[in-house]
């Protein structure tokens, strides 16, 4: 699996074979426009393979831990073929973004969402 940092401070983590074509539409842009650079840095920089041990468990590099800000209580979110793991105070910071939205949360045209 590979876990890499997101710009909204979580992590993201995806089966490898998920996280190729992202990683390699990433790495086609070009270094010498500005946010395509940073992206780079940002996605592709902080990518790591791991591995789960035989309890399932993964370990995350302490530079992961740091940029998420990852303490004892995480929460880990799936996105369908990946998942994010946030802090427990970035992802407080989402839920009330989400509820502050109301009825603008949804997307036009998503109106009839049968959910």
């Amino acid at each position: 699996m590979v876990l890499t940092a997101h710009p909204h401070r979580c992590l993201l983590i995806y089966p490898a074979p998920a996280w190729e074509p992202i990683r390699d539409k990433v790495l086609a842009g070009s270094s010498l426009e500005q946010r395509s650079a940073l992206l780079k840095r940002l996605l592709v920089g902080y990518a790591r393979d791991e591995e789960m041990d035989s309890a399932g468990r993964v370990l995350i590099a302490p530079e992961l831990r740091s940029f998420a800000q990852l303490e004892k209580q995480v929460h880990l979110v799936g996105q369908g073929d990946h998942f994010e793991l946030w802090s427990d105070a970035g992802w407080q910071k989402q839920q009330e973004a989400i509820f502050a939205l109301g009825t603008e949360l949804l997307p036009a045209g998503w109106e009839n969402l049968p959910l």
